[in-house]
């Protein structure tokens, strides 16, 4: 009796919240894994790291790219320039042309990418370059599945991460306009469902497809579901026109503990509606077993392994949350009331 050797899938951004729950999840489903990471330090404290094969180097080497793509299957790009640093538009476009052409050198079958969800029309900067990366693949020799996601629910993830914090922090908010904009958010576990399952796609199948869970909700609903999930009463929440992007994500900044290079493209992000155009994925790759995740048990799995002491510490920094927020504010009306009397220099 002979038995075929395991499929090797390489995974990038391994360090990342996502890719650290999709290296378990492909080597439960009997897949060969290999990492590319800058450093093997990052990956000391994790608990699979014996169980996989560490390629230290750059996603920018074309050199590092080959031995790293040398012999995978299918190949994960989890990679973004979230640094707030400048010019991430042209470094992602040339980090991904990179990849899918060191990817077409080493004969890799698949290309997997997680993109954001996003209407049509004119993008943010950050989601537009997202959805510009999964175009440079769909064009590309490798065939790719381009999966598109909006707000992932799990511990870790910056989206879920941003909407816990200002739910803990500010029991009543003046916020931006987009909390009355409509999401269709999805269990974390469920988007490494579809990350695994894409790789056993049929070889012909290049294209995007829309992930979301089982319930579309607006911003606002999400943080009164939240609350209540929580044990945290009802938040009184009053959205308003005059913060932009630029001010709210400052506003996140100052009263959350994201950095200003992640807050801002996710504010940019949250502009716009983010929900599933189509659910072709649900006969692709089939649903998760169970189901999709509803968001109410989406946030008690993630709440599983937030630390319960940090509830004393998020209350004690509430006063100073709200400050920031009056002071957000009053940057605001400052920048209105000049706009409207000098349009020139606004």
């Amino acid at each position: 009796m002979t038995t075929s050797a395991p499929r090797t899938a390489l995974v990038t951004g391994a360090t990342g919240y996502i890719g650290g729950a999709l290296v378990p999840a492909l080597l439960d489903a009997g897949w060969s894994v290999r990492v590319l990471t800058r450093s093997r330090e990052g990956l000391e404290r994790v608990g699979w790291r014996d169980d996989v094969e560490v390629v230290e180097g750059d996603a920018t080497s074309r050199d590092d790219l080959g031995r790293a793509l040398d012999g995978a299957d299918v190949a994960y790009y989890l990679l973004h320039s979230m640094d707030g640093q400048g010019s991430f538009v042209h470094r992602d476009r040339t980090m991904a042309q990179g990849f899918a052409a060191a990817a077409a050198d080493a004969g890799t079958r698949r290309i997997v990418y997680l993109s954001g969800l996003h209407p049509e029309g004119e993008l943010s900067e950050h989601l537009a370059s997202r959805v510009e990366v999964g175009e440079i693949f769909l064009a590309a020799p490798v065939p790719a599945a381009v999966l598109q996601a909006g707000v992932v629910l799990g511990d870790g993830s910056a989206s879920f991460d941003m909407l816990r914090h200002l739910t803990e922090r500010l029991p009543a908010m003046v916020a931006p306009r987009w909390v009355d904009n409509r999401i269709q958010p999805i269990a974390v576990d469920d988007v490494v469902h579809y990350l695994v399952g894409a790789a056993d796609l049929p070889q012909e199948t290049n294209r995007t497809f829309d992930l979301g869970g089982s319930e579309v909700l607006t911003y606002a609903e999400m943080m009164q579901r939240y609350a209540q999930i929580a044990g945290l009463g009802r938040r009184l929440i009053v959205s308003v026109p005059v913060l932009t992007p630029r001010l709210a994500g400052l506003w996140v900044g100052l009263v959350t503990p994201i950095s200003a290079g992640i807050a801002r493209p996710l504010v940019g992000s949250l502009i716009h509606e983010a929900v599933c155009h189509e659910d072709d994925v649900l006969t692709a790759i089939g649903p998760p077993p169970g189901g999709l995740s509803d968001f109410d048990d989406a946030v008690r799995a993630a709440l599983r392994t937030v630390d319960p002491l940090l509830w004393r510490h998020t209350m004690r920094r509430t006063a100073a949350s709200v400050g920031a927020t009056a002071l957000v504010l009053g940057t605001t009306a400052l920048t209105t009331r000049r706009a409207r009397r000098n349009p020139r220099s606004s």
